[in-house]
């Protein structure tokens, strides 16, 4: 079974939250997550409404296609041009699989079940949806039972070294996951 947590706050007191994020839990799990930049709340909930309706219109061939996900990051690529832009990452899990996708600098992390944490996204192209340029980065990676997946915008990982992350997460694991989701900012498998 695989459960998904979310959480999002406005950055710096403020009362707009620029970060949405979409959560589908069956037939596929999926977690998918947008920040807009500068004052866009409205842009990543629009991008990921876009996503939503892809995603559910997809046959389950489609899905294990990374071309199908270039195709759909095009798109919201599109969708969001003339306008302001936004940050996207998206997994879905499909058996022993993850799949998906991310644009700009937000970022994905597995930690494995034996405590490692990696940045799956790290050498992702900084291009955002809406600036008519995006290089969507494949995410394409075994998982295994026990393995926890972060998505996490930028005002959520840059105030966060891995060394406090490992802590953040181990303190949550050793509770019930969804008390301790407030702690990070995005969505977590």
């Amino acid at each position: 079974m695989i459960e998904i947590y979310a959480s999002s706050r406005s950055q710096d007191g403020g009362k707009a939250n620029e970060d949405a994020f979409h959560i589908h839990r069956a037939p596929i799990p999926l977690a998918a997550l947008c920040d807009g930049a500068g004052n866009a709340e409205q842009s990543a909930k629009r991008a990921l409404s876009f996503f939503e309706k892809l995603f559910k219109e997809a046959k389950r061939d489609d899905i294990e296609r990374f071309s199908t996900w270039v195709n759909w990051v095009k798109l919201l690529d599109s969708s969001l041009l003339g306008g302001n832009q936004s940050r996207f990452a998206t997994v879905g899990v499909l058996e022993e699989r993850v799949v998906g996708t991310c644009v700009g600098d937000s970022r994905v992390y597995l930690r494995d079940r034996d405590g490692q944490l990696y940045i799956i996204t790290e050498k992702a192209v900084k291009y955002r949806l809406g600036s008519g340029k995006v290089d969507p980065f494949p995410i394409y990676l075994p998982y295994n039972r026990g393995d926890v997946l972060l998505l996490m915008s930028d005002g959520a990982w840059t105030s966060l070294n891995s060394y406090c992350l490992k802590k953040v997460l181990n303190n949550i694991l050793g509770t019930y996951f969804g008390d301790g989701v407030d702690k990070v900012d995005g969505p977590i498998f």
